[in-house]
């Protein structure tokens, strides 16, 4: 029987940075940029994100919404922005422009999604 080295395995390298990091956002149209103060998500807090996201109906079936997840992701996101505050109001106020700029920030809500679909059809 093989047995692992106790220290083969960190877990110290699957923790997120706490520490808000800034990042330069280009707002595609225009170039025009301005720097944010983010957090990354964790896997739990992203799962609790996704969970409020699905509505159910009578009937047991779900639907993903996609706008919720998204604003709620940069509601929890952002800590700093030239506008202050990412609330609900403001997101509900922004364009097309900006909006994009920002959904870019999200992490993707199913992104094996697409890997899965493809399995499916090759059966």
């Amino acid at each position: 029987m093989t047995t692992k080295e106790s220290n083969s395995f960190d877990f110290k390298n699957y923790i997120i940075n706490k520490v808000p990091e800034k990042k330069m956002v280009t707002i595609p149209d225009t170039d025009e940029e301005f720097e944010i103060t983010f957090k990354e998500l964790s896997w739990s807090k992203r799962n609790q994100l996704l969970s409020k996201s699905l509505q159910f109906s009578a009937s047991g079936e779900t639907q993903f919404s996609a706008d919720i997840y998204v604003r709620e992701c940069l509601k929890e996101m952002i800590i700093d922005a030239p506008w202050g505050n990412t609330t609900e109001s403001f997101l509900l106020q922004i364009d097309n422009r900006l909006g994009a700029a920002l959904e870019a920030l999200v992490p993707q809500a199913y992104d094996d999604v697409g890997e899965r679909a493809d399995a499916i059809k090759k059966e």
